[in-house]
């Protein structure tokens, strides 16, 4: 990817979400995501903030 010139946008974009998509390791815990993987932790952070907003709304009517 370094110093490499795409032709358009969609190319620049296709090349990246690949590079992303086989580079990236979705099954690898991380240290700084409580030892889940980075997709599980998503999930978990996404329900928690469905939550917290659920709450605040509760709070405020």
């Amino acid at each position: 990817m370094h110093r490499q010139h795409f032709r358009t946008r969609a190319e620049a974009r296709i090349k990246v979400s690949t590079w992303i998509a086989d580079f990236y390791n979705t099954t690898r815990r991380h240290s700084a995501n409580d030892g889940l993987a980075p997709i599980p932790f998503e999930h978990r952070m996404a329900q928690a903030r469905t939550a917290s907003t659920a709450q605040v709304r509760a709070e405020v009517a």
